[in-house]
């Protein structure tokens, strides 16, 4: 599975951004219109590697500048680092590969809200 992984991130890395960022008006409309259909899925995933690949770029733009506006100064700090996009959840005090033997919390199911603030009934 991770080597699967590794290849589509090597493939998506060599498509230029710009290439991507002409289909993104196109995926955001095509996954923001949902249907139970594989196209849709598809379309989502698309959309979510355009997203992916203009993230990377961004992050690797800010930690390059960072980088180079620290090597101008005297001291050199390290560069600034961005708050973390997500979070591991752990036991206080247990290492995230511990963690994951650890057994398992039930999982809930969170209600879709329509734009509105309608629910959507449930089927």
């Amino acid at each position: 599975m991770e080597k699967l992984l590794a290849r589509l991130a090597r493939q998506l890395d060599a498509i230029d951004e710009a290439s991507l960022t002409a289909l993104w008006s196109k995926y955001a409309t095509l996954a923001s219109r949902f249907e139970p259909t594989q196209r849709w899925e598809e379309a989502v995933l698309i959309f979510a590697l355009i997203e992916a690949k203009r993230m990377k770029n961004q992050l690797f733009n800010y930690y390059w500048a960072q980088q180079v506006r620290s090597e101008g100064s005297d001291n050199k700090p390290a560069p600034e680092k961005l708050g973390p996009l997500f979070k591991l959840e752990t036991p206080a005090g247990k290492s995230p590969a511990s963690a994951a033997a650890a057994p398992k919390r039930p999982c809930r199911v969170l209600a879709f809200t329509l734009p509105g603030g309608e629910e959507k009934p449930k089927a």
